[in-house]
């Protein structure tokens, strides 16, 4: 692979940084279900806490970028359009369950581009990241999205109206981590992901992901940044997975 930038290489870092908290806290997780206030409380400290050490670890390398968060929402500074886009858990309710199937996400948007993307699952210990003009990786390999033609051969994922929507005509999943779901369209796991009414920090570094892997997006610009329908694929299926979401 090309040498990393020096974002991306800030993102990594940052990464690395944040998953010891979230490893700890999953460690805990455990012990509190069974206790009588249970581990929602603690899970959005841990979210919190997170989101803390991606800003600052960021903010240290680059102190005039702005940031649109999941739980700050957005933080000007003085490079308005250069925009961090953060998730620093998503898939919380996994998280909060003790499943472990969650990401921290972060994208790098510059004068309405994304040009940097990074989906970190730190218990499985992937980390699926794209630049802009210079592919998608996975763990150093570079992956592309599936070449399956038969819509019949595809795995698709959604939230759960995608899925009453489209079951039983397409082979769907739900799992709980729009991240993920995206990161997995790029590595070729799943042939195609759907979504109405999402937040841009749950899919900005998804979508990256899945243009550099050789993938279809639609236009998402069109909407607000907390509720965009999202529809991506591998180029060779998109269209026929468009035909069957034709009235959602």
């Amino acid at each position: 692979m090309n040498s990393i930038s020096p974002n991306l290489n800030v993102m990594i870092k940052a990464c690395e940084k944040a998953s010891k908290v979230i490893i700890r806290d999953f460690g805990e997780i455990e012990n509190l279900q069974v206790a009588k206030k249970g581990p929602r409380d603690f899970v959005t400290k841990t979210d919190k806490r997170v989101e803390e050490i991606l800003i600052k670890e960021l903010t240290k390398a680059k102190k005039n970028y702005s940031f649109l968060t999941e739980e700050s929402g957005k933080i000007e500074n003085n490079d308005k359009d250069k925009i961090w886009i953060i998730d620093p858990i998503d898939g919380t309710t996994n998280f909060l369950h003790g499943i472990p199937h969650f990401a921290i996400s972060i994208a790098l948007k510059i004068d309405n581009d994304l040009i940097s993307a990074l989906i970190h699952d730190p218990i499985k210990n992937e980390i699926f990241f794209a630049e802009k003009s210079n592919g998608s990786y996975y763990n150093n390999h570079r992956i592309r999205v599936s070449s399956k033609s038969d819509i019949e051969d595809c795995l698709f994922s959604s939230d759960q109206n995608g899925l009453k929507f489209a079951y039983p005509d397409l082979n769907m999943r739900n799992s709980g981590c729009a991240a993920l779901d995206l990161a997995y369209v790029g590595s070729g796991r799943l042939d195609g992901f759907f979504h109405n009414k999402i937040n841009l920090w749950d899919i900005a570094a998804g979508i990256l992901i899945v243009q550099e892997a050789g993938g279809t997006i639609n236009d998402y610009s069109k909407y607000d940044h907390n509720s965009i329908d999202i529809r991506a694929a591998s180029s060779s299926i998109y269209n026929k997975m468009i035909e069957k979401l034709d009235n959602f």
